[in-house]
Order: C-alpha cells, then sequence, then structure tokens
C-alpha cells in the first residue's frame, strides 16, 4: 500500500493514520477494509459520527435519490424542503414527545462551533464573561471551547491565554462530588472571594473524550440547581454522548434536567457528512441577533436528507433496546478482562464503555494489538490511559462479539508485555 503521498505531503498534525498506519478503501456498517483487502472491525466509529454505521443503507439510498433530483446541497441558512423536513422531523420525534420547545440552531458543522456558538449566546444572554466547566471536559479545539477543554495535551497549543473560564472538578475528580459544588456556591455568595457570577455552566452528562466518566443523575442535577441559582445558563454538551448513544436520544434523558443550551453534532447527520445544531431555550434564543453567529456550512443538504433518516431509528424502541443489550455485553467483557487487576476500571453507559488501565503506554499498547488483529480502538483520557469502545450502534451481534475477542487477546498480551 502507498502511503508515500499523505507522509510527503500532508502536515504533520496527522494523528488517527499513525495508530491506523494503512490505507481503507470501503466500509460497511461496523467494518472498514484497507486497500489490501484486510477487514477491521470499527469500535472507534469515526469518534462518534458513525452511530448508525458506515455506508447505512437507507442513509445511502436517500442520499442517491437527493443527489439524483439536483436537491440543495449548500444553502447557507435559506429555507429548502430539506432542511424543513430535517427540522419537523427532529420537532415531531425528538423534542414534543419530551415537551421541549427549544430552538434549532445551525451553525458551522464541527461540535467545537456549537460550542462557541454556546458559550457566545450564554455571555449575550447574561451579561457575564466566566463559564464554569469541569476537570476531565472535552469540548473542542477552538479558541472559546479550547479554554473550557480539560486537557494539557490540546491546551497548551493554543498560542495565546485561554482565559474566562472557572475550572471545577468533575463529580469523580479529587475533591470534587456535590462537595465541591457547595463550596463554589458559598464562595459566589462572599462578596470578598474574588469570583465574579458565571455566564454559564458547561457541563457532560458523559465526559467521553475526557475518558468516559459518568456523571450521576443527583450530581447533574445539583449542577442545573446551582446555574438556576447563580443566573447563569445550563449547558450540556451532548456532542459525542447523544444521538442514541447510550440507549436515548439525549444521554441525560430520564434524569430529571431541563438544559437551557443543547451542544449536539457528530452523529446528528447519521452518514459522516457534517452538521451541528444548539437547542436553545426560545428566551436565551431571543437574545441572537439575526446574523450574529454565521457559517458558511449551515445548510448541508445531504446531512439534513441522512439526519432525517436517522430520526427514524427513534419513532420506535427497537435499536435503543439493542444499545442498551449490546451495552450490557460490552461492560460484561470489560469487567472480565479488568479481572486479576484491581487498579483498572470500567465505566460506561450503553454503547459507550471504557476500560481505564491507568497507563497511557498500556493503552497506546493495547491499541496497537488491536490494530494488528482487525480491531480499530481509540485511546482517550488523561494520557491517553482509556479504552474506550464506541462501535456503530448497529453493528452485528457477530462483529460485536469477534471484536471484544479480539480486544481480551489485545489487553492479555500488551499487559504480559508481548508485541
Amino acid at each position: 500500500m502507498d502511503m508515500s503521498p499523505f507522509e510527503q505531503w500532508e502536515s504533520e498534525i496527522r494523528g488517527y493514520c499513525r495508530a491506523y498506519p494503512t490505507v481503507f478503501s470501503h466500509a460497511s456498517n461496523a467494518r472498514q477494509v484497507a486497500e489490501d483487502g484486510t477487514s477491521y472491525i470499527d469500535f472507534f466509529g469515526g469518534a462518534g459520527v458513525l452511530n448508525f454505521g458506515h455506508n447505512n443503507p437507507r442513509m445511502k439510498e436517500a442520499m442517491i435519490a437527493f443527489l439524483e433530483a439536483d436537491g440543495i446541497a449548500h444553502s447557507l441558512d435559506t429555507y429548502t424542503t430539506t432542511k424543513r423536513d430535517f427540522v419537523q422531523k427532529f420537532h415531531d420525534v425528538v423534542l414534543e414527545p419530551r415537551g421541549m420547545d427549544h430552538k434549532m440552531q445551525f451553525m458551522g458543522p464541527t461540535g467545537t462551533n456549537a460550542v462557541e456558538a454556546a458559550l457566545k449566546l450564554a455571555r449575550v444572554a447574561t451579561g457575564r464573561q466566566d463559564v464554569v466547566a469541569f476537570s476531565h471536559g472535552f469540548h473542542g479545539m477552538t479558541l472559546g471551547a479550547l479554554a473550557a477543554t480539560a486537557n494539557d495535551a490540546f491546551r497548551k497549543w493554543s498560542g495565546v491565554s485561554l482565559d474566562h473560564v472557572v475550572r471545577l472538578p468533575n463529580e469523580a475528580a479529587p475533591g470534587g462530588g456535590t462537595a465541591a459544588l457547595d463550596a463554589y456556591r458559598a464562595a459566589l455568595a462572599d462578596a470578598s472571594s474574588g469570583l465574579r457570577p458565571p455566564a454559564a455552566f458547561l457541563v457532560e452528562a458523559i465526559q467521553a473524550e475526557g475518558g468516559v466518566w459518568v456523571h450521576s443523575q443527583e450530581w447533574l442535577q445539583a449542577v442545573q440547581q446551582l446555574a438556576r441559582d447563580t443566573g447563569a445558563l445550563f449547558i450540556v454538551d451532548d456532542i459525542q454522548a447523544g444521538c442514541g448513544r447510550t440507549g436515548s436520544y439525549f444521554s441525560f434523558d430520564g434524569m430529571g434536567l431541563d438544559p437551557d443550551i443543547i451542544t449536539l453534532a457528530k452523529g446528528l447527520g447519521g452518514y459522516g457528512t457534517p452538521i451541528a445544531m444548539n437547542l436553545n431555550k426560545p428566551e436565551v434564543d431571543a437574545h441572537w441577533a439575526p446574523g450574529a453567529h454565521t457559517g458558511t456550512f449551515r445548510g448541508q443538504g445531504l446531512s439534513f436528507v441522512a439526519g432525517a433518516v436517522g430520526l427514524d431509528y427513534f419513532t420506535d424502541d427497537q435499536l435503543m433496546d439493542e444499545v442498551r443489550t449490546k451495552g450490557a455485553r460490552m461492560a460484561d467483557k470489560l469487567q472480565a478482562i479488568a479481572a486479576g487487576h484491581p487498579d483498572w476500571e470500567v465505566r460506561g453507559k450503553g454503547m459507550m464503555q471504557a476500560l481505564d488501565v491507568g497507563e497511557g503506554a498500556l493503552a497506546k499498547k493495547v491499541q496497537a494489538e488491536s490494530f494488528a488483529n482487525g480491531l480499530l480502538i481509540g485511546p482517550c483520557g488523561t494520557d491517553g490511559r482509556v479504552v474506550k469502545l464506541i462501535p456503530p450502534l448497529t453493528i452485528p451481534d457477530e462483529d460485536l462479539d469477534e471484536g471484544l475477542a479480539i480486544l481480551e487477546k489485545a489487553v492479555a498480551s500488551a499487559a504480559g508485555g508481548g508485541a
């Protein structure tokens, strides 16, 4: 396989290709195939984009029909039939059953742009500057979102100071839990604390890239209540954990939460085509003026078409039931793999499961061993020590089982000092 054009002409910034040193040629559902014919089971799923698998046939059929009919592929934020179909279906399938009246805001088609827009809106709506974010959180790579991101491996590349963020420990971090929230509340009430009331609290119900830290209903409700009591907005970043990943559309469904803003991207478009959308409460959204946050690719027609098909998976319980069942099987296998290693930890919800092996070098060996035997995974968390599994929600049972078996052997080899 010829990789020389990439190595000669592509930027040094390329990353995932270094962990997967091959050239992929085609893919279907949970498998990618290299040009030499090697088939890989995909437990990485485009970093959470491919919830419905590679080249989902339902979406592909709809997209081909759209292209053949000369549909509007690019529209900025003008009205199109495909956008209308998506907006109406999202309301009918996701919002209305939950009693939500949030406005849908489309922006540049990346998760980080969604976060940027949310932070801007929160600051405009409250007239405040500081945002509370949490340790281990990941919110994007552009400067505003990067300021809220905790990982120094990403922050150090900013080139400028990253300001206007107050960092609190997540629920599981040292000094965390509701006690840390109570201490911050008390400090805000003290006129001599030197703290300013924040514009927003930005939180992930599950910190995916940060190491798959699953926050409890009690803690999330406490964050929401603190936001309400201090006049700040409550923002949930559901970019990687949302769109069905955990066994319901939102990762926080059933927790009694009512976010002012929800950021979505990744799996929203379904097919891998780019789209991002924020859900803003109407009274918050009213602070926007037309054109206050623009983006050339707000009207990606293919993403609206595929995304609308993706919403069909949420008109009944079949897929979400499968996600919960498969997620339990994944967790059981990880628990079995972790047995005998008291310092390892299994964390996750639904089909986002993870094994914290405590050491980045070990997780990297597991990734390399997995790849060598036909499995794609991606480490995350502090020092990359967490092996995260986010396969397509539509993965066939036989591929799931085979992938878990490969992982088990890879961990045993890596932990035992194998190559």
